[in-house]
């Protein structure tokens, strides 16, 4: 196997690892709060120091790469990963389960940076595409099965093996580290963290808005959804997880249809169409009508993955598009830093509000109509948007 293909399956294997942690748990939030007594704002807070523990090591993972090694920094992230696991899934209160997420992010966080950059830097430019396209595949399936296996683990046992299911695969990754990646020595030349005077770049800060209140919000109106179907619409943990099977098919449509039009047409029409799909369903998942119809559920989980993605395609490739290949890498940082964030925000605010507005009949309503208000933020910001020609984007298909 070519050492570029090794390199891969370990960025690749770290990837679905932080993925599985974002998502296994969301059908399984209503047997975890019974059983740990806890809130509505504590389950959120579950999710949400996972990926505050992300965010606050990813401006660490070059800097540390450079002074450890990559080798070395990718097993010390798997092995505080694997321990933060083994805790999470043996955490006899809230409190405890709270403090071993952080752990686990503060693992995790590092795989990616380090695991990317490494990643990349074998491709040629012309061959990274290539690469994208697996991330994306990866991106986009373990979020639309892992729901669905952790609520066949959720009813089927107890929601402690999504955490103990996360060890073997560890293991592994690090067995791979081990075997296939040699141990290089570490640098030593300064660098910032990240740079921040990258933030003034327009068409950077847009992208980074809108990962905010689009994908973001996504994610907090996701666990919203979650408790509402369960404790409100009676559905099963494994029919919660099995909606996300219909929104990976509204994500691979808009992932086919960003990569044939984002140089033809620019971004912003694909941004303005994804940012009133998500609202347009988050409004319509609020009409008590819909209540019950299956039918209706997985179609409205399709827009939102057609909304979302559209949005999440269309920002990353927008992010870039002025960017000077000097400064890559610490634009590469502060987007990753922005997308953990993002998570991290739509989960707080929504779970917030409807903490707040429980036990109130109203409750759920009224958080899906806020969720669909705070995706529409960005708009005024994306009708300013140059069109392809003026952002020097190819308009031909070829």
């Amino acid at each position: 196997m070519p050492y570029r293909t090794k390199v891969t399956l370990v960025y690749l294997l770290g990837f679905t690892l932080d993925l599985l942690n974002m998502f296994a748990l969301n059908a399984a939030y209503p047997a975890l709060g019974q059983e740990l007594h806890a809130s509505v704002a504590q389950l959120s807070w579950s999710s949400n120091l996972y990926m505050l523990g992300l965010t606050l090591v990813i401006p660490l993972g070059t800097w540390l790469a450079t002074r450890l090694g990559e080798r070395q920094t990718l097993l010390l992230s798997l092995a505080l990963f694997g321990l933060g696991s083994a805790l999470a899934g043996s955490a006899g209160s809230i409190d405890s389960l709270l403090a071993w997420r952080l752990l686990q992010g503060l693992g995790g966080g590092l795989l990616i940076p380090v695991g990317q950059a490494m990643a990349y830097r074998l491709y040629a430019p012309g061959q990274r595409h290539h690469l994208t396209s697996l991330v994306m595949m990866v991106a986009l399936l373990v979020p639309a099965l892992s729901p669905a296996l952790g609520g066949v683990v959720v009813d089927q046992g107890s929601w402690r093996w999504i955490f103990f299911a996360m060890l073997p695969l560890t293991l592994i990754t690090v067995v791979l580290v081990l075997a296939w990646l040699p141990a290089n020595p570490p640098l030593h030349a300064p660098q910032p963290m990240l740079e921040l005077r990258l933030l003034g770049q327009p068409l950077l800060r847009t992208a980074m808005l809108i990962y905010l209140c689009v994908p973001g919000v996504f994610i907090g109106a996701n666990l919203v959804a979650a408790l509402y179907l369960q404790q409100r619409l009676g559905l099963s943990a494994t029919a919660t997880g099995a909606l996300m099977l219909p929104w990976s098919v509204g994500a691979l449509a808009a992932i086919a249809w960003v990569r044939w039009r984002f140089n033809l047409s620019g971004p912003k029409r694909l941004l303005i169409a994804g940012m009133l799909i998500q609202c347009a369903a988050l409004v319509w998942l609020a009409l008590p009508w819909v209540a019950g119809h299956q039918a209706w559920l997985a179609l409205i989980f399709a827009l939102l993955g057609l909304g979302s993605s559209l949005c999440s395609s269309s920002a990353q490739s927008l992010a870039f598009l002025a960017i000077a290949p000097a400064h890559m890498g610490q634009a590469s940082a502060l987007w990753n830093l922005n997308r953990q964030l993002s998570f991290c925000l739509g989960v707080a605010v929504l779970g917030a509000v409807l903490n707040r507005l429980l036990p109130g009949d109203q409750a759920f309503r009224h958080t899906f109509i806020l969720a669909a208000l705070l995706t529409l933020i960005p708009l005024p910001l994306v009708l300013k948007l140059p069109g392809a020609h003026a952002l020097g984007l190819t308009t031909t298909t070829t």
